[in-house]
């Protein structure tokens, strides 16, 4: 066992949550969303979770917080950097990494940040449709103190549609500051 699945074992029974991945162990490459993302807490929650589940997975963070030396930080614990200026190459160039590795789990917050949004940002749906792989339905809901990865989602291209599954997962989830919480398409 790692150190960091023992230490991350230790938090979280020490916090008191209940964390699965209910993900068939054949799945090696997906898009992982996390949600409802409303505070800082939710990174360190789930990067602990991760390392609880055995999961290696990236995650996307905005390239200003890459600066010296957090930023050697941030790469050391899966963080990729991303220009959120240029959002479509930036989703084709996501999905484009999927053919170069063998096993790939990227994480996104769909909401884009803690604050109260009233759409989510669809990048994680464009970039799971272009390199033909299922979206993880991942949750932190802070009121049962449950999470994981939770639902393996195949998304048929149908966007409306499938948004519409995604979102009913999501009800009656709630973050840690659930009044910046609503999902929105």
């Amino acid at each position: 066992m790692s150190v960091t699945k023992i230490f991350s074992d230790l938090i979280i029974n020490a916090w008191g949550w209940h964390i699965t991945s209910d993900i068939p162990k054949e799945i090696k490459k997906a898009v992982v969303i996390v949600a409802p993302h409303t505070s800082y807490c939710d990174f360190l929650l789930g990067r602990i979770s991760f390392w609880h589940m055995n999961v290696e997975t990236k995650f996307l963070i905005k390239k200003e917080a890459f600066f010296w030396p957090f930023g050697l930080l941030l790469r050391k614990l899966g963080g990729l950097p991303v220009n959120r200026k240029k959002a479509g190459r930036l989703t084709d160039a996501i999905a484009r990494m999927y053919d170069d590795h063998e096993s790939l789990f990227i994480t996104i917050t769909p909401e884009g940040t803690r604050t109260l949004v009233q759409k989510w940002k669809l990048g994680f749906y464009y970039i799971a449709v272009t390199a033909n792989v299922p979206i993880i339905l991942g949750v932190l809901d802070y009121e049962n103190k449950r999470g994981g990865m939770k639902k393996v989602f195949y998304p048929t291209g149908d966007m409306k549609e499938d948004l519409k599954e995604i979102k009913r997962f999501y009800e009656g989830v709630n973050g840690k500051n659930p009044e910046r919480s609503k999902i929105f398409y």
